[in-house]
């Protein structure tokens, strides 16, 4: 049996559907359906069982769980509203909860394989795993970076497989339920159908209209990474999973328009409340990732984006 925390979000479901396609359907999803238009996200997947995190949580505190029967675990079920300045609630969410399950993991022997987040370099433009200089912008990437200081604690003692997974700016099918946290990919593709127009941020400090950059990764090659790393159990360690290369808003919104056939660029006022707190450039620093043996080739935008566009078009 095979536990997927947040199997019924974004990233989640797709770890569950390459887990189908490998013939494993003995998986239970972990998941807070409180917004109930995230069981689309399960459509057409197979599932052994569903459990509600809260009852989770509480059966791995109650040890209630029987171990035993438990593969391994991908913890993905985290608050990602990177906008969300309630510390406790995020704190309790993202960081305890995350504990609790490594704890479990650990005493049990249980491979557990999460999501971080490239959220945690902040500002700082060398994103690699053992940069100590690093500070994350908000307390969703505290959250995530303070886990991530643990698990380097744990992973000392540790008696099985720990592996972090850094990712950047994802992008692809069954996101659209995340609201303004959606990609930008998503966003700028439903302003062209509206209006034909693909909005981006004007001229900031140290920055050009539109250039603001991002290293973009395909949902489909994250879900792989994950999967890479359940099937090579003797790899453990935090690591980045982007494409290792950065792209202009400007290009992104390029590709998109050249895919509808046609739209323009409207630049707007970057928003004052965004300017101490933005980064205007991320890239995934490959070099762990390749040098433990995961040689996963990841998709560009130009590959990437024509397949997720077609299938928002599809599931329309």
């Amino acid at each position: 049996m095979i536990i997927v925390t947040g199997g019924a979000g974004f990233i989640g479901s797709h770890i569950v559907e390459q887990l189908n396609q490998q013939g494993i359907s003995e998986v239970i999803v972990v998941d807070n359906l409180t917004d109930g238009k995230r069981y689309n996200n399960l459509s057409g997947l197979q599932i052994a069982d569903y459990m509600d995190k809260h009852r989770f949580q509480d059966a791995i505190l109650k040890q209630q769980l029987d171990p035993g029967t438990i593969e391994a675990v991908f913890h993905q079920g985290a608050c990602s509203v990177t906008t969300e300045w309630d510390g406790r609630y995020m704190m309790e969410n993202n960081y305890q909860y995350s504990k609790d399950l490594l704890q479990f993991c650990q005493r049990h022997t249980i491979p557990f394989i999460y999501a971080s987040s490239a959220a945690v370099y902040g500002l700082n433009q060398d994103c690699f795993e053992d940069n100590h200089t690093i500070w994350p912008l908000n307390v969703y990437g505290y959250s995530k970076y303070l886990f991530d200081q643990f698990v380097a604690q744990a992973m000392a003692t540790g008696s099985s497989q720990i592996v972090g997974l850094r990712y950047f700016n994802v992008y692809g099918p069954r996101e659209s339920h995340k609201g303004k946290m959606a990609s930008m990919v998503f966003h700028l593709s439903q302003q062209l159908k509206r209006s034909g127009k693909a909005k981006l941020f004007g001229s900031s400090e140290n920055c050009q209209a539109g250039e603001q950059s991002r290293d973009f990764v395909s949902v489909a090659d994250v879900a792989a990474v994950n999967l890479w790393f359940l099937e090579h159990p003797e790899c453990t360690g935090v690591f980045n999973v982007g494409t290792g290369a950065s792209r202009t808003f400007n290009e992104l919104a390029s590709v998109i328009i050249s895919h509808h056939g046609s739209g323009e660029i409207e630049y707007i006022d970057f928003p004052e409340e965004l300017k101490q707190c933005y980064q205007n450039y991320t890239k995934a620093d490959l070099t762990a990732l390749r040098h433990i043996g995961c040689e996963l080739e990841f998709q560009s935008l130009e590959e990437g984006i024509p397949k997720y566009l077609d299938w928002l078009n599809d599931s329309v």
